[in-house]
């Protein structure tokens, strides 16, 4: 058996060896302690960078606030002048309590007048509203002689009715009497529709305008051969014969009124006339000219039956359209409302003479006290 070696059996005189050092670690670690104070540094510098920007910017910022509150400041003086120099404007003590003395004593006087006002507008405010009936009235009747307005009369007499209700005097009972008749006699009135007339007879003339003479001019239709009396049926001779039928026409009807054919001129003042009818039965439609009215229309229906064809459709129907407005009343018989204006005006002297004999009436016992 083989006998183990302990260490003791190691002889005591071997040296040993010493382990060199790493000098790369070493060298590392120097390097990165440079890096880490340089970065360091950097970080401190910046640091102290930012901070004197800061330092500038409310250095900046403070001078701004404080050339704010210079101007601030001036301009607080500037006003502060301008106020001294109103104070010195100002008038003293005394004289604001003058004016103020002033100030009273013409609230006193306007006082004074608003009441003499008020009582000479509360006497005469009845007297104006009397009046402004007493005008109503005129002009009611002056619209209803004139243009027979139907509506704007018995508009202004009820205005005027009004006005004499609103006075609350028993006395006006004989006038609102007259008045209420005028009224029931205005509403009883037909009211014809002139407006109406007026663009039916409108609609009337633009159709006259577009009627034909009484002997239509010979026109072929399309397809059709144009016969003549005798000839060979030449181009050359029909021709002629055209122009031939335009100017003579042979009548068969003997017992009739042989009339000329209206040549072109004629015809646009035979239309000229017809329309010149209509428009004057539409002025007298809506002036309510009744006999006018009349006349402009069986004008126009004489002018329609001697030189328009009647037996076309547009001048047959033209013919029962005038025939059925000239039986339409354009005027009425308008009441006399001079009753109504006569009572009003004797109510208005009455409330007169009665306001001036209770002002003559405490005159009496003054001059009656003074002697």
């Amino acid at each position: 058996m083989s006998e183990a070696v302990t260490p003791q059996d190691t002889p005591q005189d071997t040296p040993v060896e010493p382990t060199p050092p790493a000098p790369a670690r070493s060298g590392n670690g120097l390097a990165l302690l440079a890096l880490l104070v340089g970065v360091a540094g950097l970080g401190v510098g910046g640091w102290g960078l930012w901070q004197t920007q800061q330092l500038q910017a409310r250095d900046q910022a403070r001078a701004q606030q404080l050339e704010e509150a210079r101007s601030q400041a001036q301009s607080l003086l500037n006003h502060n002048g301008a106020l001294d120099k109103r104070l010195d404007a100002l008038p003293s003590a005394d004289e604001l309590e003058a004016r103020r003395r002033l100030v009273v004593e013409l609230q006193g006087d306007q006082q004074q007048l608003a009441q003499q006002f008020k009582q000479v507008l509360g006497q005469s405010r009845q007297q104006w509203r009397l009046a402004e009936a007493e005008h109503l009235m005129r002009l009611a009747s002056l619209r209803l002689s004139a243009l027979q307005d139907i509506d704007s009369a018995t508009q202004l007499v009820q205005g005027a009715d009004d006005i004499l209700r609103a006075q609350n005097d028993p006395g006006a009972f004989a006038a609102r009497a007259q008045l209420a008749k005028s009224l029931e006699a205005l509403r009883s009135l037909p009211q014809p529709d002139r407006t109406g007339l007026f663009l039916q007879l409108g609609a009337l003339r633009e159709q006259a305008a577009q009627l034909q003479p009484l002997e239509p001019s010979f026109k072929e239709g399309p397809g059709k051969v144009s016969t003549t009396a005798w000839g060979d049926g030449s181009s050359t001779l029909d021709q002629w014969w055209e122009r031939i039928s335009r100017y003579v026409r042979i009548d068969f009807n003997a017992g009739q009124d042989v009339r000329p054919l209206l040549s072109g001129q004629q015809l646009t003042r035979v239309r000229l006339a017809l329309s010149l009818a209509l428009e004057q039965a539409q002025w007298a439609a809506l002036n309510g000219r009744q006999e006018v009215y009349e006349q402009a229309l069986k004008q126009a229906r004489q002018i329609l039956g001697d030189f328009f064809n009647a037996d076309l459709a547009d001048s047959r129907a033209l013919g029962l359209r005038i025939d059925e407005l000239a039986q339409q009343p354009v005027a009425v018989q308008a009441p006399d409302l001079n009753p109504a204006l006569s009572a009003l005006q004797a109510y208005v002297v009455r409330r007169d003479q009665a306001a001036a004999d209770q002002q003559q009436a405490p005159a009496a016992p003054q001059a009656e006290g003074s002697q």
